[in-house]
């Protein structure tokens, strides 16, 4: 058990802080009226791969920040160390306020030296939130995937990461408390209303 020596998780007081808005649209100039129709409502906006790669990104991201959004960037970093902690000392200087990495020991330790002071958040992909126990078995782990979930978040957050992406059907306070980490952040993905289309 992990003996918490950080100070408390803050939940920010106005909900449109705390929603984040996944920009999963086809282009940047959807995104960008989205964000104009939710002005005032959210403050808070994910931008992944849908985007991240886009014409006018780069634009958009700055004007993001500019405007005092927050910006979450979905880039699930996964290389090797040294690109990795470049990557995220870059991504610290553009005022983005999280960014998902993957959550091997080497990638995470990289990217906590990458991010330096800086207000950058850093959350951890443990466990791909679609990943279910056949992906496991197929995967070589013998486990279930509630356990790998921990045991990942565990190392994580011992390693200086501030949160985790988790899936709807995981318990917030539940993994806070078996890893007695007040402070950890968990941000669950979308959840689609019952009888609706999953996509992916």
């Amino acid at each position: 058990m992990l003996t918490e020596t950080r100070p408390a998780r803050i939940v920010p007081a106005r909900m449109e802080d705390r929603l984040i808005v996944a920009l999963d649209l086809p282009d940047v100039a959807a995104a960008r009226e989205m964000t104009a129709r939710l002005d005032g409502i959210v403050s808070f906006f994910k931008l992944g791969l849908w985007l991240i790669f886009a014409p006018g990104f780069e634009t958009f991201l700055d004007d993001l920040v500019r405007a005092g959004k927050n910006v979450f960037l979905d880039a699930k970093m996964f290389d090797i160390g040294e690109t990795v902690r470049r990557g995220v000392e870059r991504v610290a200087e553009r005022g983005v306020s999280f960014v998902t990495i993957h959550g091997d020991g080497d990638i995470i330790r990289a990217a906590v030296e990458g991010r330096g002071n800086a207000a950058l958040k850093l959350l951890v992909v443990a466990v791909l939130t679609s990943l279910n126990e056949r992906g496991l078995r197929e995967l070589g782990h013998s486990g279930n995937v509630a356990d790998l979930l921990t045991e990942r978040t565990r190392f994580a957050y011992d390693c200086g990461v501030d949160g985790i992406i988790a899936s709807p059907q995981d318990n917030p306070n539940a993994i806070r408390q078996r890893l007695d980490a007040e402070r950890l952040l968990v941000v669950t993905p979308g959840v689609r209303l019952a009888g609706t289309a999953l996509d992916d």
